[in-house]
């Protein structure tokens, strides 16, 4: 043994480790655990996620022939327009009323440029045409066609055009503002080349998915990219949760389908959000599953039908959720009840929690808004609510959303008259609270048809200003009771402080609606 072999002998005895070859040996077993390890860790990888895909072009391939551009021309420029502009074409209008909840959002997305060809300082030419184009998809070889309601809203004449260059004049077989879908009709002598809606509900965020349509006027551009986040609202709201994805798309996108690794169509490229008017990686796609449901509707008799339920509802804050006894802030609080509404009917009473509809959860407020509005009309429901700390299930029979039932306000009580009794100040709240009088509802605005009590003052930094409570507001119960006057409100709250809540809830009255905020009491 040389002294450099015997000087690593002695030092490997030295620190516990085993002779040359046992340490050989044991290198020989290491080494096959590992390589068992690393396999045994591909293989779960590998179950637990689709490797990337090495490249899109096959798929592009099965399904870019199915995928269109829409080419349409509105009326004179200042008419109400709808496609997305066509390159160094004139801007049409925005197709959505001043309350509609896509207004906001593409005013943002078009970054304030004019529509309708409209020059700053210069007169508007009336009878100018305004053109545009957006993308759609074909859904069946019969020639029905999906895209975007703003691609093709006041259009005097649309086109479709296939891959190939082969044009048709279609006709608009329906369209639905609020979840922004149309469906288009085109006759042909052959089958056309189609897609199939997917399953929007199995898509999970970080899934593939590759968008296919027409910006800027390019044509068939495909891009690709993942889901990025689901559940996603536009600004102003709507029936839709969006998919949010970062498949790039821009104008001239909209209508395009979003299609997952399969080949499906899982969404409908609709809107992005961006400072500068072009892509920067957040897109919002309609879900397939809601559009396949529409679509159907709209194929049926060019139109959709909604459920109404009759409530005006408003989020669960962690606040409220105590108060009301619930472990988290989840669900649909009932603010009011219309009468002779099917909530009415059924049993549903302001203060009630909704946390399910027929199947499906409900986690956020808006969330019973859209399962109402695709429930059809006269479809019976179980409903879980909270009430009275406890969960009960009523049934519910869902009406037909009448344009009147629509814009129809929760009836108020009726009027009674009133003694005056002065302010009282509530402790521990920040609140000081009047019994209304034809003084007071005169000084406030208040209509005679509502009743409770009127807060008349909000200390600053205090627990109702916290809350958002403000003077002119109305009391009309406190703790679910309703109050007549300022001192019963007082006492409510103070019966409650006595019985250890630290929570009480209040029923307000404000500028025609009501809404429950939860009162924090702070020590009197």
């Amino acid at each position: 043994m040389t002294p450099v072999t015997r000087a690593k002998h002695e030092v490997q005895h030295s620190q516990g480790f085993p002779p040359f070859g046992a340490l050989r040996a044991s290198k020989t077993l290491a080494i096959a655990a590992a390589m068992a390890f690393v396999l045994v860790t591909a293989m779960s990888a590998a179950s637990l996620a689709r490797p990337m895909p090495q490249s899109f072009a096959d798929l592009v391939e099965q399904v870019q022939p199915a995928v269109v551009t829409i080419s349409v021309v509105q009326g004179a420029s200042g008419a109400a327009g709808g496609a997305d502009a066509a390159p160094g074409g004139a801007q049409p209008d925005l197709p959505f009323p001043p309350d509609s909840p896509y207004r906001e959002f593409f005013e943002r997305f078009f970054n304030g440029q004019d529509f309708g060809g409209q020059v700053p300082g210069m007169p508007r030419q009336p009878d100018r045409k305004a053109g545009g184009m957006g993308s759609g998809f074909i859904l069946d070889p019969e020639g029905y066609v999906v895209t975007n309601n703003h691609v093709v809203a006041g259009a005097e004449e649309i086109k479709v055009v296939l891959k190939d260059g082969e044009s048709f004049e279609a006709t608009l077989v329906g369209s639905d503002e609020k979840t922004d879908l149309a469906l288009l009709k085109v006759e042909s002598a052959k089958p056309l080349p189609y897609v199939s809606f997917g399953d929007s509900d199995a898509v999970r965020v970080g899934d593939w998915v590759m968008a296919i349509g027409n910006p800027f006027g390019l044509g068939g551009t495909v891009t690709a990219g993942i889901v990025s986040a689901r559940g996603r609202d536009l600004a102003g709201g709507s029936l839709v949760d969006f998919l949010q994805i970062d498949a790039p798309i821009n104008r001239g996108n909209s209508g395009g389908p979003a299609f997952s690794d399969t080949g499906e169509v899982v969404g409908i490229n609709t809107a992005i959000f961006t400072p500068n008017g072009g892509s920067v990686g957040i897109g919002f796609a309609i879900p397939s599953n809601l559009a396949a449901q529409v679509i159907a509707d709209l194929r049926e008799d060019g139109r959709v039908e909604r459920g109404w339920l009759g409530v005006r509802i408003q989020p669960v804050t962690p606040d409220i959720a105590e108060g009301f006894g619930l472990e988290k802030p989840h669900g649909a609080l009932i603010a009011s009840v219309e009468e002779d509404s099917p909530a009415a009917a059924a049993g549903l009473e302001p203060g009630d929690v909704v946390l399910s509809w027929g199947q499906r959860g409900v986690e956020r407020f808006k969330d019973l808004s859209r399962l109402v509005a695709l429930t059809p009309a006269g479809e019976t429901v179980q409903v879980e609510v909270w009430r009275n700390k406890q969960a009960r299930t009523l049934e519910v029979t869902t009406g037909q959303l009448s344009q009147e039932e629509k814009h129809a306000a929760a009836a108020a009580g009726e009027a009674a008259a009133k003694q005056p009794m002065g302010q009282v100040i509530v402790p521990g709240t920040g609140l000081t609270l009047a019994t209304l009088t034809p003084q007071l509802r005169e000084r406030f605005g208040v209509p005679a048809g509502v009743d409770g009590v009127v807060v008349v003052e909000v200390e600053d930094y205090s627990p109702a200003a916290e809350q958002g409570l403000q003077v002119g507001d109305v009391i009309a119960s406190v703790a679910m009771q309703p109050v007549a006057d300022a001192k019963e409100a007082a006492a409510r709250v103070e019966a409650q402080r006595a019985d250890g809540s630290e929570v009480v809830m209040l029923m307000i009255r404000r500028q025609g609606g009501e809404s429950f905020f939860a009162l924090r009491l702070a020590d009197a």
